[in-house]
């Protein structure tokens, strides 16, 4: 589970160095380390044949030998896409497996102390109640543009079949976190017009829109492929704009919001959904930080220093963005939170974003004005999650096909 007291994300199990390159057809003597040019080539061979470089009847009948896990590589791979095994890339699967333990629904949580308290005059203040708006506004369609970069852009660009399953089962968690929004939304009987169409109103939220959509462009367009020096570092940006801005700093304002909401006992149904929606990113979050540390150990020539300056700038922008939308939440302070605050506190969280990912610092002496967020990110600390069902699940052997 990510936590902003742990070390920086390593994968154990990754190779130390750049692995070898699948062999040609028929041979069984292992290649030579990959380079640029042997992707190059790969691709400019693909491209002769009139066959897309991404095309995956393509892949299965260049390689109809047995998988060996030295030959796949993250991205621009070699080896079959439909062999999940044998493993490489172990860290992926065993996310996968966690994801999967760590499954629940919106239903589940019981709303009616919430909608009592969203009904009561002197249940909230005004700012609370703006509070809860433009949260909900802001994540009702987030969710939704990540599930489309995964299943539209990402998915196809990644040939590692282990990442790929956790990209399925990512996709499906935003799914779920777009139910849950739409849940409060629906249990508090507000304007849905008006919430989930804040993206294109409220310009804090569109602002953070407008800077995450020409990432998902890029990888969603039809005519991109990787294989080049260029193509495979807009991926790259891609990948780390969504694991490192999106999803690890942009949702943390409105994370720290409405938990601080349920820390009071206020629209604790609401935290608690969130509370989960938080562990699910944590880890969504987490996965893509090992995504780009491999791809960056397979492909080292890609983190140049004009690459490494660019990123440094899109993470300074993204503090920037998110700050903005602190400010407009939260106009005056409420709940023994200010604005000021979020700002020490995106700092902190783009300071260890890049530590992450092997760059420097960009804040000097940024701390955490929030410690128990740390403790909020791992359940276990704080309840068994089980045993909040109020839904009795039905296997597969008592369900009625009739």
């Amino acid at each position: 589970m990510l936590n902003f007291d742990d070390d920086v994300v390593t994968t154990p199990d990754q190779p130390a160095a750049r692995p070898a390159a699948a062999p040609a057809r028929g041979s069984s003597a292992p290649a030579s380390a990959p380079t640029a040019s042997h992707v190059a080539d790969y691709h400019a061979q693909m491209n002769e044949q009139g066959t897309p470089v991404n095309d995956l009847a393509a892949q299965m009948r260049a390689h109809t030998g047995r998988v060996r896990a030295e030959d796949k590589r993250v991205i621009n791979g070699g080896a079959d896409v439909n062999q999940l095994v044998p493993f490489k890339y172990n860290w992926a699967w065993d996310k996968y497996l966690a994801g999967c333990a760590n499954h629940w629904m919106p239903q589940e949580i019981n709303m009616q102390r919430d909608i009592e308290l969203w009904k009561r005059a002197d249940g909230l203040t005004e700012d609370e109640r703006l509070i809860i708006k433009r949260n909900l506004g802001f994540f009702v369609t987030a969710d939704s543009l990540a599930a489309n970069n995964i299943v539209l852009g990402t998915y196809r660009h990644i040939t590692a079949p282990e990442c790929r399953q956790y990209l399925l089962r990512q996709a499906f968690e935003e799914a779920i976190h777009t139910h849950a929004y739409q849940y409060i939304v629906q249990s508090l009987g507000l304007d849905e017009a008006e919430i989930f169409n804040a993206y294109n109103e409220i310009k804090c939220i569109r602002d953070k829109d407008d800077f995450l959509i020409p990432f998902i462009q890029t990888l969603t367009d039809p005519n991109f492929k990787t294989g080049t020096l260029e193509a495979d570092q807009a991926l790259l940006k891609s990948l780390i704009v969504f694991s490192c801005i999106m999803e690890g700093i942009f949702f943390y304002v409105g994370f720290v919001q409405i938990l601080s909401l349920g820390r009071q006992n206020k629209m604790t149904g609401a935290a608690e959904q969130y509370q989960y929606i938080l562990r699910d990113e944590s880890m969504h979050c987490n996965f893509g930080i090992d995504l780009v540390n491999t791809i960056k150990m397979e492909n080292p020539h890609l983190w140049t220093e004009d690459f490494k300056t660019e990123i440094k700038g899109l993470i300074k922008r993204g503090v920037e963005l998110e700050y903005a939308y602190a400010e407009d939440t939260m106009p005056r302070g409420v709940l023994g939170l200010n604005a000021p605050m979020f700002k020490e506190y995106l700092r902190f969280i783009a300071n260890r974003r890049c530590q992450q990912i092997g760059l420097d610092q960009l804040f000097e002496k940024a701390e955490n004005p929030f410690p128990w967020m740390s403790e909020v990110m791992d359940l276990k600390k704080e309840k068994n999650f089980f045993e909040t069902r109020v839904i009795e699940y039905q296997t597969g052997g008592a369900l009625s096909w009739e």
